[in-house]
């Protein structure tokens, strides 16, 4: 009796939720909502989740616990461990490509005027002569493997942290630009010419004023629109069509997603941490045809970066193609071995004792809108790029100008006041041995002089992973490391992330996931 009790009022409930639905009545004041003849207020009922951006799979995020998992011998007790949380994200499914970054450069040669902007072309380019060693032999990388067929789905390296960070923006433009010619909202702009090109942040913030559409564009039901007598209109946040912005990952979601211990789980419980990136403490494949074969490209030994002639184990001299070795169990290729990778975060030594234990990250530096260029109503005013105080590009042309945040327009706020947190507790005056004193710097940095006392500053960027040149310390994700922003090397490549908007889990992973199977290449063996 009971139990039909509850089927009715389930089946009550449901019906009242279904009829409710099907009036698409606001709850609050019960106008129709997307009705031109009840003032035309708009929103996206039927939203079905946020798409999966290209070349990207989620993560599904959680807790765990951030840094050293085993000793630490060169004693340098920067990744002291630390519980903390990581929202879900999308994370490329391997690195970067030096076919990926080639479309990078053409899009950029052919947009902006190499004569007019050599700098946007020159600035993208990757530095080649890191292959360069004084005591060996390394041009035929300096003069192939950025272009040759042979490296195509090889890894970029020789690529900084800047323009990784570019790169990530172009990314977002382009794939948001796609979308938008697949729902018949933009039509195709090959000729696209310096600031006269699309942007996803001038798209949503100055519409009207740049947006290319076609005829069909979206339906749009508002009372006054800008677009009205039009047959249809852009897209806006609202629609949820964009997606948000490709970047670089931060350290920590970098270091989760690693580990890839959701294949270890027991519903809530995780029954055996790893070690490395794969379901495994071992460092060689451990049946098949395979069986011995390195899980990734690192260095072994001194002298020994692929093994012996005649069975390679590890197949690779220098770096390797993308998705050769096998994938942890979110899907992710070579988050251990092939190139280390950038990431976002701004290095200190003691980073996981000072960030906070959700969304962990040291490096804001917000931003606004340049109040001098809002409200302009011609392409014209985003032609010239943006420049910092240096002569280094900030924004390029046909961007959205920007400026830092300042102390007057946040004094009501208590979360934060200023512009730049890269140094907060950890480098700024009141971290610092001259809090409160007379005797301290009047300007520049307090306590850390990148390239005077320390090779610590604001701007030195973390990068995590073993790469081809590196021993086996370095495969377990809690190890970190850091280089200037400006610098590149021949072992540092990158991937992209992007962030999960709204619901954070995937109700497929309820079910504990299999490892999934490599997809590409098989290893090289000689016929018998």
């Amino acid at each position: 009796m009971k139990m039909n009790k509850l089927f009715l009022a389930l089946l009550v409930s449901t019906a009242f939720v279904t009829v409710s639905c099907s009036k698409k009545a606001s709850q609050t004041t019960g106008w129709k909502i997307n009705d031109k003849k009840n003032g035309g207020f708009m929103a996206n009922l039927n939203y079905k989740g946020q798409q999966t951006g290209p070349g990207l799979v989620f993560v599904e995020g959680g807790t765990f616990t951030m840094g050293r998992v085993e000793e630490d011998f060169y004693r340098e007790w920067n990744n002291i461990p630390r519980r903390v949380t990581v929202s879900s994200f999308y994370m490329d499914e391997s690195e970067v490509t030096n076919l990926d970054y080639r479309e990078y450069l053409y899009w950029l040669e052919r947009v902006f005027d190499i004569e007019y902007y050599p700098e946007i072309f020159t600035g993208a380019l990757p530095d080649t002569l890191v292959w360069r060693d004084k005591l060996a032999y390394n041009e035929v990388y300096v003069e192939n493997y950025l272009r040759h067929p042979a490296y195509n789905l090889y890894p970029v390296v020789g690529v900084n942290w800047v323009q990784a960070m570019r790169y990530a923006s172009w990314r977002t433009d382009r794939v948001n630009e796609q979308i938008l010619i697949d729902k018949g909202v933009l039509n195709h702009m090959p000729d696209q010419q310096d600031a006269d090109h699309f942007n996803s942040e001038v798209y949503l913030y100055m519409q009207g004023e740049y947006t290319q559409q076609n005829k069909k564009g979206l339906k749009d039901v508002r009372h006054n629109s800008q677009f009205a007598g039009r047959e249809g209109r852009p897209a806006r946040i609202e629609d949820g069509i964009l997606l948000p912005k490709y970047r670089l990952p931060t350290e920590a979601e970098w270091e989760y997603a690693a580990y890839g211990n959701i294949g270890n789980r027991e519903f809530e419980r995780l029954t055996d941490g790893n070690k490395f990136t794969w379901n495994s403490n071992s460092m060689r494949k451990s049946d098949g045809r395979s069986q011995g074969d390195m899980l990734g490209n690192f260095k072994r030994g001194r002298g020994d970066n692929m093994g012996l002639g005649g069975w390679l184990n590890d197949q690779a001299d220098i770096t390797m193609q993308v998705m050769f070795y096998p994938p942890n169990s979110y899907g992710l290729y070579d988050m251990e071995g092939n190139v280390a990778e950038w990431v976002m975060d701004v290095y200190r030594p003691l980073n996981f004792e000072d960030v906070s234990d959700f969304r962990a990250y040291r490096g804001n530096e917000f931003e606004t809108w340049d109040s001098d260029y809002q409200g302009i109503g011609a392409l014209e005013m985003l032609i010239e790029p943006q420049t910092d105080e240096d002569g280094n590009i900030r924004r390029l042309p046909g961007q959205l100008p920007v400026r830092d945040v300042t102390e007057e327009e946040n004094l009501d706020r208590r979360n934060y006041q200023q512009a730049d947190y890269r140094d907060y507790q950890d480098g700024d005056l009141e971290s610092s041995i001259f809090y409160d004193s007379d005797d301290g710097p009047e300007e520049g940095p307090v306590m850390y002089g990148h390239g005077e006392t320390t090779l610590i500053g604001d701007d030195v960027r973390v990068y995590k992973g073993a790469s081809w040149k590196d021993r086996q310390y370095y495969v377990s994700p809690g190890t970190r490391r850091f280089l200037h922003q400006e610098q590149s090397t021949d072992y540092i490549g990158f991937r992209c992330a992007m962030d999960r908007l709204g619901m954070q889990s995937d109700l497929k992973r309820r079910k504990k996931p299999k490892q999934p199977k490599q997809k590409r290449f098989k290893p090289y063996r000689m016929s018998k």
